[in-house]
This record gives structure tokens, sequence and C-alpha cells, in this order.
């Protein structure tokens, strides 16, 4: 069965036959588009098997009459649907694989099954309301989603010089955090789906640890958008940095776990050990980045090659391995989790210097919201502030409902500022017509890129492979849908 890509490039090729180009396109859409003709090929310039005849469609047709056709051939070739679903196809990604026994012959990847028009969305709303969309995106990683496109609006106002350094700080620790809570959701379904069920439940164990932290940090587990344009929505509890600090140490005692349990296992190594191989010119032509472009030996990280948010100020090491496949992912993954330790450790230690600084951009016009407070009953604006703009200055109300209901104006132009996700390179695409909503903001996620790798991996290896190399890219599907 050809691939889609070699469909449209046969299609290109083939001349048009006698009746002319019109007529062949209409029959291309006709019933009859499948039936090859004199010359051997279909309407779309698809070989037709001269001995046997057929040419499977896959396009989520009655696979029962398939399954027939298949039982009356008697050989061992056979399209398969694997997913959309948990586990194996982390999410709903649907593989479309044709086997020889269970050998993979040809792999596609189905997308498209958990769109959620959000950036289409973020048109409708203002710049601030932008940041509980694009959060909801790659869910496993909202604060780097949250940064990308904050980034990318403050460098159209022209206010990334004007950002408080406590800020940025808080960003650089709250994302780090983020990078070893996905790491782990990688690691424990990876391990989850072949049969490495110890492996899944210390990973979910110390992930609730991490959420824990963003629960008392942003008010919520998941999705905070606590990330904005001209800094972060609100300052850290009094006990946040001590319990930061707890975290550290506890994560420390238990990261040594994985290792214990996965770096030398034969069994472990057996399953991961060459499967899913892509090297550096893979990588390169497709886009890929992240853990599988820095398995192959290439140091690419955009927090050492395109630092933002202050990230060359601290030490860490770049992470590589040059194994090329999915156990260098592995492995990578598992260093990478020490090294955002480090950093949150450098965070921590500066933001004890910075008690009590501001931590949104000083511009009252851009700063919203301006002062928030946790409560009993969720997050809402502080009382003091309440007691400002409700009792003291009329002025302050007037300017504290058009903040909010209309939002700032953002200078017409256009930015890109990438940041370097748990999956690769992230970046928004933000575009301002001069107006107080986006006019067009358009992400760049490594998920999507990275599936491109996915028919490269497969094709030739077992069955039982697909589910390991499809982990070791660790997609997910919200950032790939969108």
């Amino acid at each position: 069965m050809s691939s889609i890509a070699d469909t449209h490039s046969a299609t290109d090729a083939a001349e048009p036959d006698a009746r002319g180009s019109d007529a062949a396109e209409s029959n291309a859409r006709g019933s009859d588009a499948a039936q090859p003709d004199a010359r051997g090929t279909d309407a779309y310039g698809v070989a037709a098997d001269a001995a046997e005849g057929h040419v499977y469609t896959v396009t989520g047709q009655d696979w029962d009459s398939i399954a027939a056709e298949q039982a009356e051939r008697g050989d061992e070739r056979i399209v398969v649907n694997m997913g959309p679903q948990h586990p194996s196809t982390h999410g709903v990604l649907r593989l479309i694989l044709e086997m020889e026994g269970e050998s993979v012959t040809e792999a596609r990847a189905g997308i498209g099954y958990l769109h959620t028009g959000i950036e289409k969305n973020m048109e409708y709303r203002s710049w601030t309301q932008g940041v509980t969309f694009c959060t909801r995106m790659d869910y496993l990683s909202p604060l780097f989603n949250e940064a990308t496109y904050s980034l990318g609006v403050e460098r159209l106002l022209d206010i990334e010089d004007q950002i408080p350094e406590k800020a940025s700080v808080i960003r650089v620790m709250m994302m780090e955090l983020n990078r070893i809570s996905s790491h782990l959701v990688c690691i424990a379904t990876g391990g989850m789906e072949i049969g490495a069920l110890t492996v899944m439940t210390i990973g979910f164990r110390e992930r609730e640890k991490i959420l824990d932290a963003f629960e008392l940090i942003t008010g919520l587990r998941m999705n905070h958008a606590y990330i904005r344009p001209g800094g972060v929505a609100q300052d850290l509890p009094d006990n946040a940095l001590e319990h930061v600090r707890d975290l550290v140490v506890w994560m420390r005692k238990h990261l040594p776990e994985y290792a214990a349990f996965s770096n030398e296992n034969p069994i472990f190594k057996g399953r991961l050990v060459g499967v899913g191989h892509l090297d550096l010119a893979g990588c390169l032509a497709l886009g890929v980045t992240g853990p599988p472009l820095r398995s192959t030996g290439y140091d690419w990280d955009l927090r050492k090659k395109q630092p933002y948010c202050g990230y060359e100020t601290y030490d860490f090491d770049v992470q590589t391995w040059d194994s090329m496949d999915a156990y260098g992912r592995f492995r990578i993954r598992l260093n990478e989790m020490w090294e955002s330790l480090k950093i949150v450790e450098q965070c921590v230690s500066r933001l004890e210097k910075l008690k009590g600084a501001p931590i949104m951009v000083a511009d009252k016009k851009i700063a919203w919201p301006a002062q928030l407070a946790i409560g009993s009953d969720g997050m809402g604006n502080s009382h003091e502030h309440i007691k400002h703009i409700m009792g003291e200055s009329m002025e302050s109300l007037i300017h504290h409902f058009k903040l909010v209901t209309e939002g700032f104006r953002v200078p017409p132009g256009q930015a890109y500022v990438p940041v370097e996700s748990p999956r690769g390179e992230l970046g928004a695409h933000v575009v301002s017509d001069g107006g107080t909503r986006p006019f067009r903001a358009h992400f760049r996620d490594p998920s999507f890129t990275n599936l491109q790798a996915l028919p490269v991996m497969c094709e030739g290896s077992m069955v039982s492979d697909v589910v390991v190399a499809v982990a070791s890219l660790d997609p997910v599907m919200g950032g790939v849908d969108r």
C-alpha cells in the first residue's frame, strides 16, 4: 500500500488520459477511483498488483469487509488500527499499520481526534485571556505554553527589559518543576506500556508532589494561567520556598529509584536498546527537537543556544546521548530531571533575596490582574485592592473595569519567541493588528513536528516496538491537535 506522500506525488506525475484532465479528475472522485486502468495504475496513480489486484485505501471504511478479503487471500499481510486509545498510543493518536505477520511494513499517524480550536478561539479573547486557552494545549507542560505566548506578547509590547527579575526567576523555577513532572509522566507511562508497573506507580507518586507545589503557588494543579504578559499572576505564598526546598530533597532521595529499576535492567534494555532508531540527519530533515535530537549526541537546547528568562545566568549542563534509540531518550530525560533540580535550587536561593519585590511589570495599563490573593474560595482580588477601587478611587475602578473587560492594546507586528519544552522547541507565533485581541496565534508544538518521525522509526520493526517508539517521542495529543 502506497503512502500518502507517494500517492500525491504519483498523482502529480500521472499524465491525463484521452478524456482530458477534467474527466480524469472526475473519475478520481467517482466510485471506480480505485480500479486500475489499462496502464496498471488506478486513478490515484497507485500501481495495482497484477497478480492479486488488491489496493487498500485506509480511510475508516467497513473493516469487516477488509477482514473478509484478507481471510480469502490467506497471506500474512494485514492493515491494523492501533488506537486511538490509552495506553500504547499516548492519548487519542491513531496509528495505521500495515504488517506482514508481526513486522510493520508501513506506519502512518492519524491525528485530529482531540481538536479543540484553541488557536482560533484566542482571536476572540483579550491578550491576557489568551493564556487561559494556550495553557490547555500540551496539558503535561502548561507552564511552557504560557511562557512562550507571554514572551511573544512582551516582545510586541517592547517591555522585555521591564519584566521584574523576580517574575523571571519564578518563571524559570515553575518551568523546571514542570519539566520534571512531564518527564515523570513520560517515563511512568512508557514503563507501564512495557510491563514495568512499578516505574509507573513511583512516577506518578513523584509527580503528585510537584503538582502539590503547583497548587500551592498557582491555586491549580494544571492549566494554571499563571505566567502572563508582564510577569506572573501573583506572588509566592509565604511558605512556598520552604515547600519547594523540601520537594527538592524528596526528589533527590527518590530519583535514583528509576535508575535502579531501569538503567541496567536486562528486560528493560531489551525492549528499548536499538528500538526507534533515528539519526541526526533524520532529525534535522524532519525538524525533530528535544530528547530525540539530543539522543543523537547533538547538544541543541534553546536554554543554552537562544536563552530566554535569564537562563544564561544559571549553571546547568545539556544532556546528550549517542545511541539514537529509545533507551538514549529515556536516559536523557532521567538526567535532565537532575539538571532541573539544580536550576530549581538556584531559583530558590535567588528568590530568598527578592522577598517583597514586584512580580508584574510596573505599567498599570498592562499589569492585569493588579493584586491577587488566594482565599478559601480559590483565587480572587485582594481585599486591599477591592477596598481601594470600590471605596476610595472612582478612576481606579474605571481603569480596572476597562482593563479586565477590554484589555490592553498591543502595537501591530508579529513575534516568535521559542522555549525549550520537555518535548523540544515550543514556540508561539503571535500577530497583532494593534487591537486588544490577537489577530493570529499559531503554535509550533514539538509533539506535532516530532510525530513526523514515526514512520521512519517504526517501519521494518516489530509491532511491539511501535509502542516503545511512540513512548520515546513522548507526544501529547493536546499539543498536536490544538
